[in-house]
């Protein structure tokens, strides 16, 4: 038969003060009240180097705790922190447990000691967020191409419109090409037979009848216009797969680059223009730019963000107006207005927080305007909104030309 085990809670005071009594490490046991259970001699030796206080050890403690310390112990559990007693510098943690409507906080305290000791606590630290932060800025990467993908997903029918219309006007091309080539074989043909007849001029009758029925006149004036026109629809299906993949290319590898914006914004609008055709009058008021160091892909998201929210904004028949221009010698900026229905001063708080969005459940992620923001902000830049309801809104990026060494 095992014996029960033993309860610390069994343990005399004395007891548990002698065997406390030689970690080098502080130790306090204190309740939700500020009622001290344990407290150690390496704690109160490090807690007497501190501002003194007629309330105990307790309040001791919460003096050189940060404010939201006991908070957030609470919250999550625990919490640990660098800590200032007098001269001395204190690795501290902060354990919390509940037990029924009592709240119990066990705090430990660990001296460094030295400068090499201080110095390793410090790398450890740093080693500890920077792993942290190459998570976040992993997942935001990720969140980022999410977006634009889904963004891209949106508009691929209207992209696919975009390049089956000149698709289709240069398979016609083609087949009017084919019926051109046929009649003027038919020509050439005629002119080899009377050039090997005795007597050639016998034959132009013939010609003559061959051209005017074939309209070989017309042939000659129309097949330069269905070349050039041919050329363009290729030429705008090119640029259209070129601005495609310019966008969607994942920035993970992309290097800044001194860049001109008015390039990046023309494909982005080439890109969405079809979704915004059919309701959108679009102005361009475009300022002299100098190039600009940014990183091109995530800006030609920002811009597909901005336009497109004003083309929603817009109820029926609207118009976008994208102007461009310098703020001194520094910065440049990028403004989008919409004649659409305004944003309230309520949800003008909001419209930057992810996942949220005023759009029917579906009909959006909540995320373009909060990654936009993050973008601009990766930038060294800022947004500004001016927006009036039932009047429009003004959406002005301001980004410094060289970024800050």
């Amino acid at each position: 038969m095992s014996a029960a085990p033993l309860s610390v809670t069994a343990l005399p005071q004395p007891v548990l003060q002698a065997l406390l009594a030689p970690l080098s490490d502080g130790l306090l046991l204190f309740t939700g009240d500020d009622r001290v259970l344990l407290a150690n001699r390496a704690a109160e030796a490090l807690l007497d180097r501190a501002e003194p206080s007629n309330g105990g050890r307790a309040l001791q403690l919460r003096a050189v705790l940060p404010p939201d310390a006991l908070a957030h112990a609470r919250q999550q559990g625990s919490w640990n922190g660098s800590l200032v007693m007098g001269e001395a510098v204190v690795i501290g943690q902060v354990y919390h447990h509940r037990d029924g409507d009592e709240g119990y906080y066990l705090a430990l305290f660990r001296q460094i000691e030295g400068q090499e000791d201080y110095e390793r606590e410090l790398q450890q630290r740093h080693a500890e967020l920077r792993q942290a932060y190459l998570r976040l800025n992993g997942t935001q990467e990720k969140l980022l191409q999410s977006e634009k993908m889904a963004s891209i997903g949106q508009l691929a029918a209207g992209v696919a419109h975009e390049i089956n219309n000149p698709i289709g006007y240069v398979h016609s091309n083609l087949g009017s090409l084919q019926e051109y080539l046929r009649s003027l074989f038919t020509v050439i043909e005629a002119y080899e037979r009377a050039l090997r007849a005795p007597d050639p001029k016998a034959l132009i009758p013939e010609i003559d009848d061959i051209r005017d029925r074939l309209d070989i006149d017309f042939i000659s004036r129309d097949l330069p216009q269905l070349m050039a026109e041919s050329r363009e629809g290729i030429e705008r299906v090119t640029r259209i797969v070129r601005d495609l993949k310019d966008f969607s290319y994942s920035g993970r590898d992309e290097s800044w680059k001194l860049v001109d914006l008015h390039a990046g914004l023309e494909s982005t609008i080439n890109i969405i223009w079809n979704e915004l055709k059919y309701k959108v009058t679009l102005h361009r008021e475009y300022g002299q730019l100098p190039l600009v160091e940014c990183l091109p892909s995530e800006l030609n998201q920002v811009y597909m963000n901005l336009l497109l929210n004003a083309g929603h904004a817009i109820a029926e028949r609207g118009t976008i107006t994208v102007r461009t221009g310098v703020d001194g010698d520094a910065a440049v900026w990028v403004e989008f207005e919409d004649t659409g229905g305004g944003i309230s001063p309520e949800l003008r708080q909001r419209i930057f927080d992810p996942f949220f969005t005023t759009k029917p459940v579906g009909s959006g992620t909540g995320l373009g305007l909060s990654i936009s923001y993050s973008i601009i902000n990766k930038h060294n830049g800022r947004i500004d909104l001016d927006s009036t309801p039932g009047v429009g809104s003004r959406f002005r990026l301001v980004l410094p030309v060289k970024q800050p060494r």
